[in-house]
């Protein structure tokens, strides 16, 4: 029986993430909570390997069905060895990016539709969902100009999805909306265009009313 919490942040890629969750991670273990941050694609030995050859592959060697199940191989390592294990020992598990990311990157953004994605995601994740999801909205275009202007810093060249230009992203996150107001009991829209520790802000009242919520259904339920 999973006893543990799973948060995921979600977003398109320059929304900050990396840093909120960094954030969030050490601002629960200061509380006193059992963390694993994790991340998608990766996470694993497995799983960073498949990350590097989608990050080295240019937009259009990869068809987008195999682009899916790629991280769907990812996913399925990624809860064999991290996830799962984690909530099983009661620990909070927070994760950069999880199935929601398929719906929109691959589901919406690759055009392949929702019901295709959620095929995979009954056989690799089951009953394995997100308690909490916090998406980080923010227009593509200032998006991705900021991932741009992180992969000059790193001088590294841009992957997969920053190539894959405007249109594609402005698909993503219409996708990531759609599953908002879908799930809204679940996700929760947090504004990226803001300073980080204001948005930080917000993440962590966000957590804290939903770790105070799960705590009273726990205690209704002994």
């Amino acid at each position: 029986m999973r006893r543990g919490i799973f948060i995921t942040l979600e977003g398109i890629d320059g929304t900050g993430k990396s840093t909120q969750l960094r954030l969030l991670a050490k601002h629960l273990r200061k509380l006193g909570y059992q963390v694993r941050a994790t991340r998608e694609p990766g996470g694993t030995r497995v799983g960073e390997q498949i990350r590097s050859i989608l990050l080295a592959l240019a937009t259009g060697k990869l068809t987008p069905l195999a682009e899916l199940a790629l991280m769907y191989a990812a996913r399925a390592q990624h809860l064999e060895e991290i996830v799962r294990p984690a909530l099983v020992r009661g620990q909070i598990v927070v994760s950069d990016r999880y199935n929601d990311a398929s719906l929109a990157y691959q589901g919406y953004g690759r055009k392949l539709g929702a019901e295709t994605v959620r095929a995979f995601d009954r056989i690799v994740c089951g009953r394995t969902q997100p308690d909490l999801t916090i998406l980080l909205d923010l227009s593509p275009r200032v998006a991705l100009g900021r991932a741009q202007g992180r992969e000059t810093r790193r001088n590294s060249q841009r992957g997969r999805f920053e190539s894959a230009g405007l249109k594609f992203h402005e698909r993503v996150r219409a996708g990531y909306l759609a599953l908002a107001r879908q799930d809204a009991q679940r996700v929760k829209v947090v504004r990226a265009d803001r300073p980080v520790e204001e948005i930080q802000a917000e993440i962590r009242a966000l957590v804290a009313g939903f770790l105070h919520r799960r705590g009273r259904e726990r205690g209704a339920n002994v």
